[in-house]
Order: structure tokens, then C-alpha cells, then sequence
């Protein structure tokens, strides 16, 4: 199978047509927005590494019907474990980053500042590792974007003192950074030619054992189970685990890394969007004037010249 045949192809089912592929970032920002609010719906009913194993099994479940049904073709030995390491740096190393440090007291929108850095480190790496070229103008972009984010988080952070807590709380959200930043240069650099579901279900085994181990060594594994708490492991599920890595992974494959990084600087004022509409948050006009710059920041490192991508 060559690259061109992976790109064109979901499993054994065409990917989506040219008319849907302009929309799959910003339905991939949208549906990336709702992890905050899926945490923050089941947390308070289930430890972290706990609530993530459930998410991850009943993903697993799906995604296996999904196999079932499509019969897609299933990558070899070698390449389940570049795909294995993978899923651990995108889901484990992320997702129990994110959700240890807003257990353990980091406000949520300083671990969303920090995760925020993933675009500029995620762009190093694709230097360093790819050998992917990476102009001025898309530096600037990048650049921008940050600055964007820090405006729409420093007002939802009410311009107020930074709360305490451990430095292992700050570890936790530099793990999920790397993790995010590594496992999207890691995914274009040796899972370019595995099918998307079997690649997905190969991530989620081997992150649901580190869940599984988490839980068992740092957790009670105790769970308050009731209806918001469904609610939100359905919505983790569908939404992100299915709906989200999927599209992620296959911009991977459409673009450079660097510029699909570049797409989580606007996560933030979606998110702060999300949470006016649903929570009726303030959003005032330095969250809009970041959520603008974010635009703007995206817009540079994406933006085509003429005769190809710049």
C-alpha cells in the first residue's frame, strides 16, 4: 500500500470527499473543545486514570464493531508497535496528564496554557525529526497564536493570583504537553500507511493497560456511577475517542504536522465560547481580542501560496 493509497482511504471505506475536507479542522476544534467539559461533568465521580479506562473500553468496543464490519486491512508487527507508542503519547501520555493535574489543584485554564505550547513544540520537533520546512511567516503565525491564547486564558483566570499546588502537579501537565507534541510528529513520521481503525484500536489497547495500571497503583478505582456521569463518558467517547482522534489522525496525514498543531490554538476561545453558552461565563473583550489573534495566528501557518503550501 502506498502513502498516496493510506491518505485517500478511512480503513477500507473512501475518506471524505473534497467538499467535506475544508470543514474537518473546524469540526476537529469543535469536538477537541468538549474534552474540558466532558472532564469537568465526570471527574468529580470517578479518579482520573479510572474515568479514562472506562472511556477507553467502551471505545474499544465501538471501534471493534467498526472492525467487524469494515474488515479493514491490519498493519504488521513492526508497524502495531510504532502505532502502539503512539496511542501512549497521544491518549496516555495527554489525556492522564490533563486530567491528573486538574485533580491535583492546577486551574484549568493554566493546564490549557501550558498544553497551549504544544503547536510551538510540536513545530520544533517536526525540524528537528521531519526535516519539515518551516518559514518566518508560519513562526510569526505560531507565535501569535500564543500570545492569543494567553489573552483568552489570562482573563478566564480572572487576571487573579495563579492558585497553589505541587510541583508534581506541573509535571503532570508538562507530561501531557510532550505527549500531544511527540505523538503527533511520531504518528506522521511511522503510521502514515496503517488504517485508521485498526491504528485507533491498536492505541487504545495499549493505553487502556497503562490506565488499567495507573488506576490499580495510584487509585481507588472507586466510581460514583449516575446519569451526568454517563452522559459524559458517552460524549468522551463518541465525541473525542471516536469522533475527534480519527479526524485527527487522518489531518495528520493530509498535512505537515507543524500546521496541523497549529489547529489547538483556537481550542481555547472555543472553549471559552462553549462555556459563556453553556455556564454563562463572561467573555469580554480581551477573550475576544485573543480569540481573534488565535485566527489570525492559524491563518498564518496554514495559509497556501501560489503553486502549493508555503
Amino acid at each position: 500500500m502506498t502513502v498516496q493509497a493510506s491518505t485517500s482511504r478511512v480503513g477500507n471505506g473512501y475518506a471524505p470527499g473534497r467538499l467535506l475536507t475544508p470543514f474537518m479542522p473546524a469540526v476537529f476544534v469543535w469536538l477537541w473543545s468538549t474534552g474540558f467539559i466532558g472532564a469537568k461533568y465526570g471527574l468529580p465521580y470517578a479518579e482520573p486514570f479510572t474515568l479514562l479506562l472506562y472511556r477507553t473500553l467502551v471505545t474499544l468496543m465501538l471501534l471493534g464493531l467498526m472492525a467487524w464490519w469494515m474488515k479493514p486491512q491490519w498493519p504488521s508487527a513492526r508497524e502495531s508497535g510504532h502505532v502502539a507508542i503512539t496511542g501512549l503519547l497521544v491518549h496516555g501520555c495527554y489525556l492522564g496528564g490533563v486530567f491528573y493535574a486538574i485533580q491535583d489543584g492546577m486551574p484549568a485554564g493554566l493546564v490549557s496554557l501550558i498544553v497551549g505550547l504544544q503547536p510551538l513544540v510540536t513545530a520544533l520537533a517536526a525540524v528537528l525529526v521531519l526535516g519539515e520546512g518551516v518559514r518566518l511567516r508560519q513562526w510569526a503565525g505560531l507565535l501569535l497564536g500564543l500570545v492569543g491564547v494567553g489573552l483568552v486564558l489570562l482573563e478566564k483566570m480572572g487576571l487573579g493570583p495563579v492558585e497553589t499546588f505541587s510541583p508534581w502537579t506541573l509535571v503532570w501537565a508538562l507530561i501531557a504537553l510532550l505527549g500531544i507534541s511527540l505523538g503527533t510528529v511520531y504518528q506522521k513520521r511511522h503510521c502514515q500507511q496503517v488504517a485508521l481503525i485498526p491504528g485507533a484500536i491498536i492505541q487504545y489497547c495499549a493505553t487502556g493497560c497503562l490506565f488499567a495500571m495507573g488506576g490499580w497503583w495510584f487509585e481507588s478505582s472507586e466510581v460514583d456511577w449516575n446519569l451526568q456521569l454517563v452522559l459524559a463518558i458517552g460524549w468522551l467517547v463518541l465525541g473525542l475517542s471516536v469522533g475527534a482522534i480519527l479526524l485527527l489522525m487522518q489531518l495528520i496525514r493530509m498535512g505537515a504536522a507543524s500546521k496541523v498543531a497549529s489547529l489547538f490554538y483556537l481550542v481555547p476561545p472555543v472553549t471559552a465560547l462553549e462555556a459563556y453558552i453553556l455556564f454563562d461565563e463572561r467573555l469580554g473583550m480581551l477573550a475576544m481580542m485573543g480569540g481573534g489573534l488565535s485566527v489570525l495566528g492559524v491563518a498564518l501557518v496554514v495559509m497556501q501560496k501560489r503553486g502549493g503550501i508555503s
